[in-house]
């Protein structure tokens, strides 16, 4: 067994790892940027070595550095982890060549499997079924002009290199094709240094599904089960499962099969997965491989008792695997939840800053690199944490997972937790009813956007109805009659306020709750309140966070802070509305699309930024001449910095008639 490795690698996955390599008696060296000198996997690492900046490129990205790291500390495996390095043939390569043993597939298989491209030629050659798309050599823009007409739309343009979502835009319109290629190339180079692209024939609503594989040097590659991941947002997953609730005996054999055919063509070791997209029908179609170990690999671990990075570190070693396809069990049912730092609401906007609170509950499976005090920077992936729920049976399972999001505290960051507990608590996911488009199908933003009035008004009754005393009407400030007392309360949900207000009836020991228009008499029940006449279930986690239970979902609100309780405009609206584009997140400005005097149009694009590994268009809130461009491509920014100024829209429409009249 290797006896000591380092993890070119940051985030939740380098502390996992770092914990299978303690368990195993592995001494583990971490690696770290600055901006990550302080975080969790340097402190629990037996070593940790700086190698840079913190922008990816001068850091994880830094094949010089990293190898400069292994060698000080002495080790004799580097490990990628996913991401960053992991699927890059050529730095496998020098890992070999510097004297370090690579914990990963074969660089020859990862330059067949790794890139998409590649990948679906081989996948072709092993009789797997492939998509119509264009995969060749030739990547002058005329060309790949040319194969999406032939293709037709709606067509994806998908980086070669990579996943996660990244280097990838959607084409529904084909006079768009060369500005979405543009921003896919410019992304997948951010993101892994490779420009080129695919495309691929659009399927509007398929499921994803995906099967897990592992090989030793000796010959032997098994398939572990497969792993539904349709629950996406912007081509990147949210809520993987295992196993997939649309595959039976049959299609799970098919699907394993052609995945361990295409690996063994290409002479794969070590662990990846061999994603599909699956129709109605039960016909799939190969999509990609990932040529390392995937972020979601904790549910298959739950469900086979197999630990994949000892796996890893096994085969490494030249060990051979320990059980044969025969012996592959899928235990209960698994399903993962990815905590993400963004703002479901603002369009998918990353969010930085510092973790203020962070508590998961404790019969669950957490995978994360936060504690209090962490700062999350602009520099990488936004993913937080991983909740992994194993029970017997998948409504077991969601329902495990469903309590554990509702029970969690997480402040200071903008985060998905409220959008996961609707779909984990949805009717039609429950029902197994999902696809890619589920999300948007569902209207499930819609529903983060504006609570049901009951779920307020139940949790800002408690406050004034509960055990917990009121106070002397006659000591407070509120506005109070005799027999009668007026309260505000205020709530977050989904990071956005809801405001309240409770009229409490002494004598009647009821009272009524009035929400904007929406007006509830409310009562003490005996587990919450009534609503109405209907008992509505409350559950006090800590004195900030309340959980609500209404038709069958949860609902997390948090008790927005005294000062908000009057409300009032944010800072990003009230620059908005006087013309200024601000920032909403520290990043880099990539490109600008317009100049002073410009006449734009409301959507249009003004500036793009880059954050967090992916790319943000700013557009036009309105029609409106352009008056200044405040900042430069390249530049980087921060939260609030004012990039486009905008003439108001009277004035132009005045400048207009102006003209008109000339």
């Amino acid at each position: 067994m290797i006896d000591s490795v380092l993890i070119a690698n940051r985030g939740e996955i380098a502390v996992r790892i770092i914990r299978t390599c303690r368990r195993l008696g592995v001494r583990a060296s971490a690696v770290y940027s600055a901006a990550d000198a302080g975080a969790l996997h340097v402190r629990l690492a037996d070593a940790a070595l700086p190698i840079g900046a913190a922008l990816p490129a001068e850091s994880y990205l830094n094949v010089s550095a990293i190898l400069g790291a292994a060698r000080g500390a002495g080790v004799a495996a580097i490990h990628p982890g996913y991401g960053f390095l992991s699927e890059n043939a050529d730095f496998a390569d020098a890992c070999r060549a510097a004297g370090f043993v690579w914990i990963g597939p074969p660089p020859e298989a990862m330059r067949a499997l790794g890139s998409k491209a590649p990948a679906k030629a081989l996948a072709e050659s092993a009789g797997v079924p492939t998509l119509p798309g264009y995969h060749g050599a030739d990547q002058t823009n005329g060309v790949l002009m040319q194969q999406a007409e032939r293709i037709g739309a709606p067509v994806l343009i998908k980086a070669s290199a990579g996943g996660g979502g990244r280097g990838m835009r959607l084409v529904e319109d084909l006079a768009v094709f060369p500005t979405a290629l543009e921003a896919a190339r410019r992304e997948a180079m951010s993101s892994f240094g490779d420009d080129r692209v695919l495309l691929e024939r659009y399927v509007p609503r398929p499921r994803h599904v995906e099967v897990q594989i592992l090989g030793d040097q000796h010959g032997t590659l098994l398939y572990l089960g497969e792993r539904e991941c349709s629950i996406q947002r912007r081509n990147q997953k949210l809520v993987e499962e295992t196993p997939s609730p649309a595959m039976n005996a049959s299609l799970r054999t098919s699907m394993g099969e052609a995945a361990v055919r295409l690996g063994r063509l290409a002479g794969y070791s070590n662990a990846g997965t061999v994603e599909f997209l699956l129709d109605d029908d039960g016909q799939f179609s190969f999509l990609e491989v990932n040529a390392r170990l995937q972020v979601e690999h904790p549910v298959t671990e739950v469900v086979t008792g197999l630990d994949l990075v000892e796996q890893q570190l096994r085969v490494a070693s030249g060990e051979p695997l320990r059980l044969s396809q025969a012996d592959v069990r899928l235990d209960g049912h698994a399903i993962e939840v990815r905590v993400v730092a963004e703002d479901p609401l603002a369009g998918w906007a990353p969010s930085t800053g510092v973790v203020r609170t962070v508590a998961f509950p404790p019969d669950v499976r957490v995978d994360s690199w936060i504690e209090p005090g962490t700062r999350v920077s602009p520099y990488y992936d936004s993913l937080l944490a991983k909740v992994i729920a194993h029970a017997p049976t998948r409504m077991e399972s969601i329902e495990r997972l469903s309590r554990a999001l509702g029970g969690t505290r997480l402040d200071g960051i903008r985060n998905n937790l409220d959008l996961l507990l609707a779909v984990l608590d949805d009717a039609a996911f429950r029902a197994s009813d999902i696809d890619t488009a589920f999300l948007e199908d569902r209207g499930m933003l819609d529903q983060l956007a504006e609570p049901p009035s009951q779920v307020l008004a139940a949790a800002s009754a408690l406050d004034v109805l509960g055990p917990k005393p009121v106070g002397n009407p006659w000591q407070r400030r509120d506005a109070w009659r005799i027999g009668r007392l007026d309260q505000p309360t205020a709530w977050l949900y989904s990071g956005q306020r809801h405001a309240a207000s409770v009229t409490l009836d002494l004598r009647e020991r009821g009272g009524v709750v009035r929400i904007g228009s929406a007006e509830h008499r409310v009562a003490l029940s005996h587990n919450g309140v009534s609503v109405d006449g209907d008992a509505v279930a409350v559950h006090d986690i800590d004195d900030d966070l309340r959980v609500v239970l209404w038709n069958d979902r949860r609902y997390r609100l948090v008790r927005a802070p005294a000062a908000e309780l009057e409300g009032g405009a944010t800072g990003s609206r009230s620059a908005a509305a006087s013309g200024q584009l601000t920032a909403s997140m520290p990043g880099r400005v990539v490109k600008i699309n317009v100049e002073p005097g410009d006449q734009v149009e409301q959507n249009q694009p003004l500036v793009v930024i880059e954050a967090m590994k992916m790319e943000h268009v700013v557009e036009a809130p309105h029609s409106a001449v352009v008056s200044a461009v405040c900042v430069n491509a390249g530049e980087p920014v921060t939260a609030g910095t004012v990039l486009v100024e905008l003439g108001s829209p009277e004035s132009n429409l005045g400048d207009a008639a102006d003209e008109n009249d000339t």
